[in-house]
């Protein structure tokens, strides 16, 4: 099993209570993001495997999910309007905004 279909597994595992929780708060989505960058770091994942984890979870979160605030909803705008490329861009910016978090 690639990471891809991983971390896709998981993400199909939260529930849509827990997802809610996450979702609606744009301060309490980042939190969650940080402390699983921290997990990963603890891992030993490097910057450009985090980075290639949060395109997929950006990816997933496009197609399966609706915005739940203005900040997701910008986001979502940015990710679905790049090239793949800027789609990577993207997911480093995320990493260093949720590292500050």
């Amino acid at each position: 099993m690639d990471m891809k279909d991983k971390v896709q597994k998981e993400l199909a595992k939260v529930n849509d209570e827990t997802k809610d929780e996450i979702l609606e708060n744009f301060n309490k989505f980042k939190q969650y993001l940080a402390e699983k960058v921290e997990l990963g770091e603890n891992m030993g994942l490097s910057e450009e495997k985090l980075a290639k984890t949060t395109e997929i979870v950006a990816g997933y979160l496009a197609k399966h999910e609706n915005p739940r605030n203005r900040e997701e909803k910008i986001l979502m705008e940015l990710w679905n309007s790049g090239t793949k490329e800027e789609q990577h861009t993207l997911s480093h910016m995320l990493l260093k905004m949720v590292k500050k978090a």
